[in-house]
This record gives C-alpha cells, structure tokens and sequence, in this order.
C-alpha cells in the first residue's frame, strides 16, 4: 500500500483578500522567541564575495529577457558568487506570490498577474545564450490558479527539453495545496531533480511558514514525486537559526529520509528585512560540518550545510550533474549485461 498524499483543503486554496493577506503577513511576524534578538550581530564567517563584470551582464540580459530569478527576488547572499560563474535560478509563473511565508523576501499579493505565455520560448533563449547544461527552476505558489500553476511550470520544463535534450532540470517546487496530480504533471514533463523544502523543523512550521503550507503536506509532496518516477532524485532544505535544536534537526533528516528524500540542504537563515522573522542564532562552521556527517550517517546521497548554502546552492548542483550522467552512462552498459 503506497503512502497516503494529502488532498488540496478547497478552503485554503481561494484566493486570499489582499487586505486579509497583508494582515497575516504582519501578524506573528516575530514570534515570542525571536523578539527583541533581531539585532544580534553578525559572527565575521558571514562575508559575501563582490559581483564580477559576468554579475553585472547576466544581470543585464535577464531585465532585457524580461525574466526572473528567485536569486533576486529572495535576495539570495549566493547571487554573486552564482551569477559571475554564469548560473541562476528561473523562477517561473511571475515575480509575485500568493503566499505569506514569514522569512521569504519575494513580493505577495493574492492576486498576482497572469502567467506569461512566452516564458518557455524567453527560457530556452536564456539558457541558450547562458550555454546551461544544468538548470534550476523554481516557481511562486500560485494557490488563484485551479493547478497551482503546474501546467505551466510543465510547458517550461518540456520547451527547454525539446529544445534542449541533454540539458539536465532540478525544479524546486511549490506544494500545489497538496494536489498529487499537479506533482504528477510537473515531475512527468521531464524533472531530472524534484526539490520541494521543509523550509524548518515540524515545531516551527507554523511560525515560519503560510497556513496553507505545513510539515506533513510538504513530506507526502516528496513522496508522490518518488512515486511518479522512483528513478527521481528528490530533495529538501531546511534553514537554521529559526529557533530550533539539534534533535528537531536530526528529526527532520529522518522523516525526509522515511519519505525516500535523497539529498538534504542545510543553510543559515537571514532576516531579508524588519518586518520578517528575526535570526535567534548563527551556528557556527563547525556545526554545519556536524550535519553533513549525520546526513550521510543516515543514508542521503549528498548534503550540503553552510552558512550561505540554499537549496539550489551550485555545489549540489555539481554533485548531482555528476551523479545523473554516471547513472545514464551505466544504464546501456546495464541493459546490455542483462541481456547476455
């Protein structure tokens, strides 16, 4: 008997009042245990390296493609060091969320403009003037589209690879209101990695994120991916620095490795501005080292942990570039040997 998924809560998919939408925003924006600890100051390992001239013309290229890059909108700390190597992260479906997750910095409003029609045809030409062969996409939750916005998110996925073939996709996905089908449309278009984030420990689910996404939701999402594909490297990330402890965190690698979750990402949570979540701790190094053995002590294939990892962090994509093209080298030699 296969895993039960959650079914999309009809209530928690209408559209939200914008008014109503900005008053969750602001409300528990800082939670008992982080007020008042939003000043602490920041340890001297958080440095973020310069942009490059490459930054300033991938920068430059984007704005003339009329795309958008989650690495932008989130206000990543990695964007220098990813956008002067020549690598992004696309995020589709627009600029703008229907969700109010109180640590994320990308803009929110329940009802955001239409998706774009011409997003597949300005990604392919992107990722052909990039010379990508490893590509993250990741999307807005779109909770006013019926699908989450999965058949779009799908036409992107299959325009790159019609246009591209060899061009490897991780899709860092949206729970789609905990829609099975939506999944299945998005990991059958061709998703060679499907990421989808706890984002915390199951303690602070609440606090951090929007009511309409939860702990549980998030795992049966992960499975249902598996299930579609079992070849489908999953992955999850989780940030630190919200309050939790090293139990619920070794709690967390447990359940994503109970859902059949092959790669965990650990990073440091940074406040993007007043009004969201205030930091309670900066771990240290040598803690982030600590959970990157205890990952692979339980079995994922690959953890990344450091201060300024997320989920889409180049090293992970390196690792699993790798891995895919290991895997798809050995599969013929495979067929071969079985047929002999």
């Amino acid at each position: 008997m296969g895993l039960p998924i959650l079914q999309p809560d009809e209530q928690l998919l209408r559209p939200v009042p914008r008014e109503q939408f900005l008053r969750e925003l602001r409300t528990n924006i800082k939670t008992p245990q982080h007020k008042g600890i939003s000043n602490i100051g920041k340890p001297e390992w958080l440095k973020i390296r310069p942009p490059s001239d490459t930054y300033h013309d991938l920068r430059r290229r984007l704005r003339t493609l009329g795309l958008v890059t989650v690495c932008q909108e989130s206000h990543c700390p990695n964007m220098s060091e990813c956008w002067s190597s020549g690598t992004a992260t696309f995020m589709v479906l627009g600029d703008t969320c229907t969700r109010a997750c109180k640590f994320c910095a990308v803009k929110a409003n329940g009802k955001p403009a239409p998706p774009d029609p011409n997003e597949p045809t300005k990604l392919v030409t992107a990722v052909g003037e990039m010379k990508l062969d490893y590509l993250v996409l990741t999307a807005v939750d779109r909770d006013d589209l019926p699908d989450g916005g999965a058949a779009h998110f799908a036409a992107c996925v299959r325009a790159l690879k019609s246009a591209y073939p060899k061009l490897l996709i991780e899709i860092l996905s949206g729970d789609f209101g905990g829609n099975e089908e939506a999944v299945r449309t998005v990991v059958e278009a061709g998703t060679d990695v499907f990421a989808h984030n706890l984002e915390t420990v199951r303690r602070l689910q609440s606090s951090v994120r929007d009511r309409r996404a939860n702990y549980e939701q998030t795992l049966a999402v992960l499975r249902a991916a598996k299930r579609f594909n079992p070849t489908l490297k999953t992955k999850t990330s989780l940030m630190v620095g919200l309050g939790e402890t090293r139990t619920e965190l070794l709690e967390a690698m447990d359940d994503a490795r109970a859902s059949d979750v092959d790669i965990i990402t650990f990073g440091q949570y940074l406040q993007p501005t007043t009004w969201h979540l205030a930091v309670a701790r900066y771990m240290p190094p040598d803690e982030f080292k600590q959970l990157e053995t205890d990952a692979r002590a339980k079995g994922f294939i690959y953890c990344a942990a450091g201060p300024f990892v997320r989920s889409s962090y180049r090293a992970g994509e390196l690792f699993l570039k790798g891995l895919i093209e290991l895997e798809r080298s050995a599969a013929p030699k495979i067929a071969l040997e079985e047929r002999t």
